[in-house]
């Protein structure tokens, strides 16, 4: 940063953000507030880089977000953009001031000094691949779809289990289309007793169904039911109607999404190579040739983890993930526990990403074993897979090269 001569804070809102500018020897030059609109933001920058009579690219702004429409502005007008985390902040400002004020002007101006005189805590934010951003939107819609499926697929569960426990036998988690069209088409007991062999046949050909035959089905709708208080068929048969529309829609995002993403991966495979790209393997060619890295595993870590993927830092990447323990000594105590702040997403695929290793890959299954004989529970055997994991990613990305399990095996027995 020896280029940059002045400094600006921007404590964002969501209606308005604070802003202080510095020079280089940290006196306070002007402060501002404005309001979030594209009109003020752009006055604002033409404020900043007349006051500062110097290129966009000698101006440093430190802000709590690395994105956002603010941030594409800054980067839009050229200056560097530089990111912190909020709990950073709290101890910049503690720094400044003992009482514990805390307001708007106050954390602008401790932005802008902070960055002044520690650049090494904040994290420079570069322009994102518009790829990423999609994979990132879309990852991170398809999780919130994933969850919204489960919540009703668990309400249209109660609610056939008030009635006809024997039917979830055929389908105990409620969620596949070719039951929701057996309920849709008969939601009550007496009309699931009226359904016929064939109708039932035409209902399981229709949706390719081979593991159970139009007799199991039959069975299971003509089989005893509990007597039920008056108005209870009636009020479940209403649940049921409006559970099974959400369910089918909730269903069909789903399946585009992951049409969407899976196009997405497919643009990133299909590239176009840039003349200054070093070697022959891409990144995404270089993750997903990991054992138990899937479409959804290698979405979430293209997506969320793009920053030290890019920068090959393994460090960063493993605090991002969640694997790397947190250490706290002093004096003759020493406590190693597990690192609770991190990103959740990256925690789950790392968690289903080391659970599916260990099923498929033998080197990892070995190591697991090894880790729990030690003692380690099922939890931290699989954060110590997968940390083993990130390690390797980080060296092939670095060295351009695709998995070789014979590397990973002589890693194992050597205990590196």
């Amino acid at each position: 940063m020896e280029q940059v001569t002045w400094y600006v804070g921007i404590d964002w809102g969501s209606e308005s953000h604070a802003v202080c500018l510095i020079d280089a020897s940290g006196r306070r030059r002007e402060e501002r507030h404005i309001v979030h609109t594209a009109e003020a933001v752009q006055a604002c920058f033409e404020w900043i880089i007349t006051s500062a009579g110097v290129a966009p690219a000698q101006i440093a702004v430190a802000i709590e977000t690395p994105r956002g429409a603010l941030i594409d502005a800054c980067l839009a007008r050229g200056v560097l953009v530089f990111a912190v985390n909020p709990k950073q902040l709290d101890r910049f400002r503690d720094r400044h001031t003992v009482a514990g004020a805390k307001d708007d002007r106050r954390d602008a101006w401790v932005l802008a000094d902070s960055l002044r005189t520690d650049p090494a805590a904040f994290q420079r934010v570069h322009q994102e691949d518009p790829v990423g951003v999609q994979l990132r939107e879309l990852s991170r819609a398809e999780d919130d779809l994933d969850g919204e499926f489960r919540r009703l697929a668990n309400q249209l569960r109660s609610q056939v289990h008030r009635l006809v426990p024997a039917l979830l036998t055929l389908c105990p988690g409620a969620d596949e289309p070719w039951f929701w069209a057996l309920l849709e088409a008969a939601p009550t007991p007496a009309a699931q007793r009226r359904l016929t062999r064939a109708r039932v046949d035409h209902l399981l050909r229709g949706h390719r169904i081979r593991r159970w035959r139009g007799a199991d089905v039959i069975e299971r709708l003509q089989a005893p039911s509990f007597p039920h208080a008056p108005g209870v068929v009636e009020a479940v048969d209403a649940q049921i109607r409006l559970i099974l529309p959400r369910l089918e829609v909730v269903q069909a995002q789903r399946v585009a999404c992951g049409r969407q993403l899976e196009q997405l991966l497919q643009q990133l495979r299909d590239r176009p190579r840039d003349t200054d790209e070093r070697g022959e393997h891409r990144d995404i060619a270089i993750l997903e040739s990991l054992p138990g890295v899937g479409r959804k595993v290698a979405v979430t870590m293209l997506a969320e983890a793009a920053g030290p993927l890019a920068q090959r830092d393994y460090d960063r990447l493993r605090a991002h993930v969640g694997t790397a323990p947190v250490t706290t000594a002093s004096g003759k105590r020493r406590l190693v526990s597990m690192r609770r702040a991190c990103n959740r997403r990256l925690r789950w695929a790392a968690y289903h990403w080391g659970r599916a290793s260990v099923q498929h890959d033998a080197p990892s299954a070995a190591y697991y074993r090894e880790l729990r004989a030690r003692g380690h529970g099922h939890g931290r055997a699989l954060r110590s897979v997968v940390d083993r994991w990130l390690r390797i990613l980080i060296a092939m990305l670095r060295q351009n090269t695709l998995y070789d399990v014979s590397r990973f095996a002589v890693a194992v027995e050597s205990g590196a």
